[in-house]
């Protein structure tokens, strides 16, 4: 199996002014963490998305005013989100790791990809940025391919809920957005009755769970929730946005979750695919040894992993699925 490695140096040069959590380090952890995988790795360069291809996604005085704030020198956009001299680059880059990871895919040079890129995405709306965030990179790479004819399933197991991601396709039903998260908890949307409106009604799926939640929940909730909508949705490409603050080692996402977790997640999610049309674009994560460890193991196990992910009691992770995904959401 052959992963692409997408990444771009101008992550690194997106950098606070002051003492910040989502720092340039995250990529060079998760650069390590994908490179000491037992996947073959084809490292690739992110392009940047086009000024057609964030239009789709976000306003254009939006963009103008991002883009304006950094030729300015850069500065605050809310009390956490930030805008430096470099940047628009920056978040232009991340925004087109996904599309090159999906163009990597096409052409042969790789089965699935992970997009280590920064500013992360999945908190920016379409005239806002919030939550670290200046462009949903994951949203651009959905939005792209929607435009084209295809379904897209996007899956986020960052601790906190992406809103962002969720408010842009609300009412789409070609773009099904899962969320599994800590609630409450910032940026106090991703409610289970968040789910959609008009022709996407149904297409939002929210799993919120308690502090402290570990593997045994979210291996519960993919083999009850997560894996039998993917199924009955069929998409055809999957995006994950890939945060890792659910990490128990993580300061600021409040979760229990361990490398092996990720692995069982991402395992599941390969079988569901087929091991292919599957992009990771990393999220959230600040504690980086636990970033290296986790994307390693999520590279892994979408990879190598060969056991449908089981539910903590020991059950049949496919048995009465259909019942409970129904009475959710259908």
């Amino acid at each position: 199996m052959r992963a692409a490695l997408v990444t771009h140096s101008s992550s690194l040069d997106h950098v606070a002014p002051w003492d910040h959590p989502e720092r340039p380090e995250r990529i060079s952890a998760a650069v390590e963490g994908a490179r000491a995988s037992r996947v073959e790795i084809v490292e690739v360069e992110a392009r940047p998305a086009t000024r057609t291809e964030l239009l789709a996604v976000h306003n254009e005085s939006y963009l103008e005013r991002v883009q304006r704030v950094a030729m300015e020198g850069g500065g605050a956009l809310d009390s956490d989100t930030y805008v430096s001299a470099a940047s628009w680059t920056a978040a232009q880059h991340a925004a087109g790791a996904g599309l090159t990871s999906v163009e990597t895919i096409e052409g042969g040079f790789a089965d699935f990809g992970f997009a280590a890129v920064r500013p992360p995405g999945h908190h920016a709306e379409a005239a806002r940025a919030m939550g670290f965030c200046l462009l949903n990179n994951v949203a651009v790479t959905a939005a792209a391919l929607v435009k084209r004819g295809s379904k897209v399933a996007v899956v986020d197991w960052d601790a906190h809920h992406g809103n962002g991601t969720q408010d842009l396709f609300s009412g789409s039903p070609d773009v099904l957005y899962l969320s599994i998260h800590h609630a409450p908890f910032y940026p106090g949307t991703g409610r289970v009755e968040e789910v959609g409106g008009g022709l996407g009604t149904g297409t939002s799926v929210n799993i919120p769970l308690p502090a402290g939640s570990g593997g045994p929940s979210y291996r519960d909730a993919f083999a009850r929730i997560v894996l039998p909508v993917i199924d009955q949705y069929g998409p055809d490409w999957l995006l994950v946005s890939a945060g890792y603050d659910s990490h128990a080692e993580d300061p600021l996402g409040g979760m229990g979750l361990v490398a092996s977790d990720y692995e069982a997640m991402a395992a599941s999610l390969g079988i569901a695919m087929d091991r292919t049309n599957t992009v990771f674009i990393l999220e959230g994560g600040y504690n980086l040894n636990a970033v290296a460890e986790s994307v390693a193991a999520t590279l892994n196990g979408f990879a190598f992993g060969r056991v449908p992910i089981e539910r903590s009691d020991g059950s049949d992770p496919w048995v009465d699925n259909a019942v409970a995904v129904d009475s959710l959401f259908w």
